[in-house]
Formats: C-alpha cells, sequence, structure tokens
C-alpha cells in the first residue's frame, strides 16, 4: 500500500505585495531616523533592517511574503553599491590628502570589532556552560538524595539501620 505524504507549498506573495511591505517597512523607518538627534544619526535602511527581523523573528511577516523581492536584491547587491563607487571616486581629492588616515581607522576598528566579538562570544559560551552546569547540579543532588534515600528504606526494610 502506498502512503501519501501530504506536500505543503508555501505560496510566495505577489511581487508587487512584497514591494509595499519593503516600501511601508523603509517608510517607518524613514520616520523613526527622522526622531533621533542630528548628533546621532541612524540610516533609515539600518532601522528597516532591525524592523524586518523583528517583524520576521515575532513572526508578524511571514518569510514567504518577502523572499522573492529579498532574493533579487541580495542578487543585484553589487550594483546597488555603484553610486557608493561614484561618490568615492567623486572625493578622490580627500582621498589623496586623507587616505593614509581612513586606512588606518579602517584597519584599527576592524582589529577592534574582531577583538570585540571574540570576547563576546566567549563570555556567550562561559555563560552557557554554567547554565549548563546550575542546570545539571540540582538534578544530581536530588537524584543522591533520592539514592540516598532509597538505600536507607531498604537497609530498614532488611532490619539494619
Amino acid at each position: 500500500m502506498k502512503t501519501s505524504k501530504q506536500t505543503t507549498s508555501k505560496k510566495a506573495a505577489p511581487l508587487l505585495v512584497q514591494l509595499g511591505i519593503y516600501t511601508v517597512i523603509l517608510f517607518v523607518a524613514n520616520a523613526i531616523s527622522s526622531l533621533f538627534p542630528a548628533s546621532f544619526p541612524v540610516p533609515a535602511p539600518v532601522i528597516g533592517l532591525i524592523l524586518l527581523y523583528l517583524l520576521l523573528t515575532f513572526h508578524i511577516i511571514k518569510l514567504e511574503w518577502v523572499d522573492s523581492v529579498g532574493s533579487f536584491l541580495i542578487g543585484i547587491i553589487g550594483f546597488l553599491f555603484v553610486p557608493s563607487g561614484i561618490s568615492l571616486a567623486a572625493n578622490l581629492k580627500i582621498m589623496q590628502q586623507q587616505g593614509w588616515q581612513l586606512i588606518l581607522v579602517i584597519a584599527l576598528s576592524t582589529i577592534i570589532l574582531l577583538v570585540v566579538i571574540a570576547y563576546t562570544a566567549k563570555f556567550f559560551i562561559w555563560c552557557r556552560q554554567e547554565i549548563k552546569q546550575l542546570a545539571a547540579k540540582p538534578h544530581t543532588k536530588s537524584l543522591n538524595t533520592l539514592h540516598g534515600l532509597k538505600m536507607s528504606v531498604n537497609q530498614h526494610a532488611k532490619g539494619g539501620e
């Protein structure tokens, strides 16, 4: 007898709906970005990424609703960086005057970032190990207590104390 497997295919949202979702998220992110003080500007796309992550994490938006457009945008990401390259080329004078300073800042910030990430990961690994040890200790104590209680009951049942 054949067993039929039911496959549930998740249907993607139409492209205009997906674009609409991204547009609304970017619009809200732009409104939130304008609330930040001028001394601490946060780009709207960064806020938009955080909003999209939160919406996906809390299952307010399903992945299927934004997957096709997201994959397309990732596919053309190199093309999206062309304006940055043109802007850099337009400001070549700055690169000639302060290029070594920029390179030094980029190199130092990369090293600092890697060190901070390493120590943060090490801290979280330590926390997870401590939590596992703490979770195992009460369980071990209760097993030892139960084993000791069982032994006492067995000795008492045999007549020994």
